[in-house]
């Protein structure tokens, strides 16, 4: 099952390190003790939005970019984890796009279409 609490914290460890920032310098600007901070990025702890907002704030980043970047990767997710239908009868399968097997419309989501082609 892909957890939505893991793909932020890979997102926001990957924002931090992209930065050349250490855990002890983002917790101290957003005000959340250090080892919360790394349970966030490791995926074990919930983060609320006025912690997300926090962090994203010492980041310098966009709350709406980081929500962003979950949301393309965890479409990604599941696009790779897919259920096989072969359980499912015919009539009760919803249509895939024709644009790139076993994905999404190109007009929905194209960050994704252009990750899954990668």
């Amino acid at each position: 099952m892909i957890l939505l609490r893991q793909l932020l914290g890979d997102v926001l460890r990957r924002l931090r390190v992209r930065q050349g920032r250490t855990l002890r310098e983002v917790s101290t600007l957003a005000r959340v003790s250090l080892g919360y901070l790394s349970e966030v990025e490791r995926g074990q702890k919930e983060a609320s939005s006025e912690l997300l907002a926090s962090i994203c704030g010492a980041l310098g980043v966009p709350l709406s970019q980081v929500l962003r970047e979950v949301s393309d990767q965890f479409a990604l997710a599941e696009l790779q984890a897919a259920p096989v239908l072969a359980d499912v009868p015919e009539h009760e399968r919803l249509a895939l796009s024709e644009s790139v097997p076993g994905s999404i419309s190109d007009s929905v989501f194209p960050e994704v279409k252009d990750m899954v082609a990668a």
